[in-house]
């Protein structure tokens, strides 16, 4: 693996800290490993650090001229916001936000950007799926799941932001086009 990564703009490691940090307390929140924690438990640290930090960080992102990350940040900060601060009402209404919540997180996942980004993301959309599933059909298995998708997704985001950090290796290493194939005919 290559050693040498770029330590990577401030505003995306503090925007994939934050959305790290929120995704693990979201998802840990839906799974019930902990006991005595619940997603209710999540909705403080989705609204300051998942909503109020991660939109700044896409403001600055802006900023820096780094439209994907802001984007991003700005996006998911906008709709960490509104899932803190909304009583959604019925099952019905939590599983249309997750839905659209998801497509959020799909369009993120397709745009393209760094393996470990494109990784966290996609992560969320299925856990965001499965979810607004759960929801719809009042299904706790099918949240529990989910919350583990979150975690991974969590996970991700915490260790690309770390890895940004302390120059950890942020890629897969790649064959070279060619090596250890030979041709025959």
């Amino acid at each position: 693996m290559d050693n040498d990564v770029s330590a990577g703009a401030t505003t995306t490691i503090v925007g994939r800290l934050a959305l790290g940090i929120t995704l693990l307390a979201f998802g840990l929140g839906h799974t019930d490993v902990i006991d005595g924690v619940t997603a209710a438990d999540a909705v403080s640290i989705a609204q300051y650090v998942g909503g109020i930090a991660l939109f700044v960080a896409g403001l600055m992102a802006f900023r820096d001229r780094d439209t994907a990350n802001g984007t991003a940040f700005a996006a998911l900060g906008a709709l960490w916001f509104t899932w803190a601060v909304s009583d959604a009402g019925s099952a019905n209404a939590a599983g249309l936000f997750l839905t659209l919540f998801a497509l959020v997180a799909l369009s993120l996942t397709l745009a393209g950007g760094d393996q470990l980004g494109q990784g966290a993301y996609g992560l969320f959309f299925v856990a965001l799926v499965l979810m607004a599933i759960a929801a719809f059909a009042d299904n706790d298995g099918l949240t529990k799941v989910g919350g583990w998708f979150a975690v991974a997704a969590g996970a991700v985001a915490w260790y690309a932001a770390t890895a940004a950090m302390a120059h950890w290796p942020t890629v897969l290493p790649r064959r070279a086009a060619g090596r250890g194939v030979t041709a025959t005919g």
